[in-house]
């Protein structure tokens, strides 16, 4: 049922179904502070959901932990892991390294991370995201970090072609009140978060989700903080061997909503197509081979 790889909260997800009642109020109220929640004492952490402790106990070992110092050990792991640096992510790898070599090691680590980001998409979660960022009533906002601001214009760059009022809002965040003075009730904020997670980020969504705004949130499996906010969220897989994080899962999901979104606006999209075209014909943009 579980992979050795699922964090904590996917293994709540894949197991809420079968949990009882006082179960599933507990998994709740550790996911709801994900992962500090769960750092307290096996009585705290009973009180805070209002259960027992045997509750917290039989559901520890229902995830898979022998008991619960095994599954705050694993937790505590999770953390060194979403506040690892490049060289800490190096490091990780590097002293059990395989002989093989790396293109072959690092593909293998990409498409095991395809596969069970995949397996983790909620297909109502993927319907209801797209529907929101192809209803042309509501403006959509995007916003990358740091490393993640390359899949935010890439996103953009799509959505500015397949429908109107489309926003990128810069990385810098003394330039974000005037972008979110523009922001009604409704609108669509896309949020690109991967570990290290950023401060700033965080709290453009909250600000944006105070002014009503619909938030989507594309991030990695120990998820970013801005889930607290975000109505939609997509979790993707990507360590790989290398002191740096792999987009390859990110861009799959990205690309598969770039898609849906493109043939929920088709009769419009076609339009906008079609003068894009023109204008590059008349610029002489790209090369003509007749």
């Amino acid at each position: 049922m579980f992979e050795p790889t699922d964090t904590i909260a996917e293994r709540l997800r894949k197991s809420f179904d079968g949990l009882t009642r006082a179960e599933r109020q507990l998994a709740a109220s550790i996911l709801e502070n994900y992962p500090v929640s769960g750092l307290g004492t096996i009585t705290i952490v009973a009180k805070n959901a209002d259960v027992s402790t045997p509750t917290v106990a039989r559901m520890v070992q229902k995830l898979g932990y022998t008991g619960f110092p095994d599954f705050q050990a694993a937790l505590r792991r999770e953390l060194e892991d979403k506040a690892s640096d490049p060289i800490a992510k190096r490091e990780t790898w590097v002293d059990n390294l395989p002989q093989e070599h790396i293109l072959n090691r690092f593909t293998e680590a990409v498409m095991g991370n395809i596969q069970q980001s995949l397996a983790q998409v909620d297909i109502a979660t993927f319907d209801n995201a797209c529907a929101l960022l192809a209803d042309l009533d509501r403006a959509v906002y995007v916003v990358g970090g740091r490393i993640t601001r390359s899949l935010a214009d890439y996103f953009f760059l799509h959505m500015q072609v397949a429908r109107p009022d489309v926003t990128h809002i810069q990385s810098i965040s003394n330039a974000w009140p005037h972008y979110l003075l523009d922001v009604k009730e409704g609108d669509v904020l896309v949020v690109f978060d991967v570990r290290r997670y950023e401060n700033s980020t965080l709290k453009l969504a909250e600000m944006a989700a105070e002014r009503g705004a619909r938030i989507v949130l594309f991030t990695d499996q120990w998820c970013s903080p801005v889930n607290k906010v975000a109505d939609h969220c997509f979790s993707s897989r990507i360590a790989v061997p290398s002191a740096w994080d792999s987009s390859v899962a990110v861009l799959l999901l990205l690309e598969a909503v770039i898609a849906d979104v493109q043939e929920r606006t088709w009769p419009v999209t076609r339009e906008r197509m079609q003068g894009l075209e023109e204008m590059f014909d008349r610029t002489r943009f790209f090369r003509k081979f007749t």
